[in-house]
């Protein structure tokens, strides 16, 4: 058994490239972990120009340019499921995708993936870890007075709702000078850096996202329970 996982990430927006490339990466090398042996691991990033396609056509692109390119063994595709489930966009997105996709050739196609659908969007993730929100805005308010005591997944307008809090951090900028020229595509990539892994395991849709990969890697025989 190769002591090895080349796995590719493709997103559905720029910006989720930011912030899911380091926590997808992170989340790997520690499941990687519980493997047997001595895994290694690396994450590439299959970005292209998805401009006319669609979602099942982008699939089948992202999983032959990771075969063709680099070799990759697994394929993590993301996709919102602006809901407050992930039904519709694994009855209608995910599932047949994966189905079209197995019927390709197996020589020139990544077949094992592995879906990441954040409920609601992206940024429900970002706020999953509240208190590094507010470091790096740079606000002092509760988590109450702000909207994000509630689970992140309630939250219909996440992103929407981090744009109100750096709005708000930005009314007193003589003591918050350096949030004068914040946005939040700022934070994507800091906090998919920095952001305590142990505070998404809060999330129903990560446990989905980190059991699937478990799931996949037993498969693949490499995952065993120490």
């Amino acid at each position: 058994m190769s002591n090895f996982i080349l796995a590719g990430l493709y997103t559905e927006g720029k910006t989720d490239i930011r912030f899911l490339s380091s926590v997808v990466e992170r989340t790997l090398f520690e499941i990687a972990y519980d493997c047997t042996g001595d895994i290694e691991t690396e994450l590439v990033i299959l970005d292209f120009n998805k401009k006319g396609m669609s979602f099942n056509e982008q699939v089948q692109y992202a999983s032959k340019l990771g075969q063709e390119k680099y070799g990759i063994l697994l394929l993590f595709i993301h996709t919102d499921s602006d809901d407050e489930n992930d039904d519709l966009v694994l009855n209608t997105k995910i599932n047949p995708a994966l189905e079209l996709l197995l019927q390709k050739g197996n020589d020139e196609y990544c077949k094992n993936l592995v879906a990441i659908v954040p409920i609601q969007m992206t940024e429900s993730w970002m706020i999953a870890d509240r208190d590094l929100l507010k470091d790096e805005i740079g606000i002092a308010k509760t988590d109450a007075e702000l909207g994000i005591h509630l689970n992140p997944e309630l939250i219909k307008n996440p992103k929407f709702l981090i744009e109100d809090i750096i709005r708000l951090s930005k009314e007193d900028l003589t003591k918050r000078k350096r949030n004068k020229g914040l946005d939040i595509s700022d934070l994507y990539q800091i906090i998919g850096q920095s952001i305590d892994l142990s505070k998404l395991d809060n999330l129903s849709s990560y446990i989905k996202f980190k059991n699937s990969l478990i799931e996949k890697l037993k498969e693949l025989n490499f995952y065993h329970n120490k």
